[in-house]
């Protein structure tokens, strides 16, 4: 079973100012199936929010924590809930 979920991953390292929401949107975007948004925050992490099916968190999960993205990522924090709905996309906000 593919239940909808909803992830919130909070990435640390150099991953501001380098590009690291648009490409995590555009990753979302072709995973597939995902609402959401990526925020700078002011302690120099991005937060990250997605919904939608688990295994396509998953793997933007797993995408958020490769060598894959820009900068450099020293770790992720994640926590798993239910969906609370309301996105109509995925934003760079």
């Amino acid at each position: 079973m593919n239940e909808d979920v909803r992830l919130t991953a909070w990435v640390r390292g150099r991953v501001q100012g380098v590009g690291f929401r648009w490409f995590t949107r555009e990753n979302a975007l072709e995973i597939g199936r995902l609402t959401g948004f990526a925020l700078n925050l002011d302690d120099g992490r991005v937060q990250v929010v997605a919904e939608g099916p688990r295994e396509n968190c998953h793997r933007l999960l797993e995408w958020l924590g490769s060598s894959d993205t820009p900068g450099h990522v020293d770790g992720v924090t994640e926590i798993w809930g239910t969906p609370r709905g309301g996105y109509t996309g995925f934003a760079i906000r």
